[in-house]
């Protein structure tokens, strides 16, 4: 199993990039994959060199290839006016309309002001409804006030965290054979 941690920052030290993290590693701990991790202040660069796929060089295609291939994709952005970077809507713009057909999706961001949670309904969850792919009920939102030095201390995103997790989890490969990670068989299995 694929999963893609893609977070939409544009900076670094980034919020972000540490709320999507947090989420690959509780993840990883819940059921097993190959982890790959792109943050778009590194990969920006790449895909901004072309305006279509078709333009794309072998930077780039790789990236573009590493989402496609993803079973399951958790995807961050900040919040920038009402709506995900623009560098993460150029990537999705590069990728094809059919590739995330069925495949998972664990939704998260950060802002400014819990009225930027909105963004995750309104412009995130369409995007991949869009895609047919299928989004977990669960998306992460955190504040600035949520984190202490670029790390996510608030308990309560936390637990979003995990409900994000265990809905993805519910609905993998791995969940339907009833083994987790550790081997153990699953509740939901069960």
């Amino acid at each position: 199993m694929n999963i893609l941690a893609l977070s939409g920052n544009v900076k670094r030290p980034s919020r972000t990039a540490s709320l999507v993290n947090v989420i690959a590693d509780r993840l990883q701990q819940r059921i097993d994959g190959h982890l790959r991790s792109i943050e778009l202040v590194d990969a920006a660069p790449v895909l901004f060199r072309a305006l279509r796929a078709d333009q794309l060089d072998t930077e780039g295609k790789a990236i573009v290839a590493a989402v496609e291939r993803a079973d399951i994709i958790i995807v961050g952005s900040p919040v920038y006016r009402a709506s995900y970077s623009g560098a993460l809507k150029h990537l999705f713009d590069l990728v094809d309309y059919r590739a995330l057909s069925g495949k998972r999706v664990v939704l998260a961001a950060t802002g400014g002001t819990p009225l930027h949670g909105l963004m995750l309904e309104h412009q995130l969850r369409p995007l991949f409804g869009f895609f047919n792919a299928i989004t977990v009920p669960t998306g992460v939102y955190a504040l600035e006030a949520d984190f202490t030095d670029h790390q996510l201390t608030n308990p309560a995103v936390l637990e979003r965290v995990d409900r994000a997790v265990e809905e993805i989890a519910a609905i993998s490969p791995l969940a339907d054979a009833g083994v987790t990670a550790a081997g153990k068989r699953s509740e939901l299995a069960a």
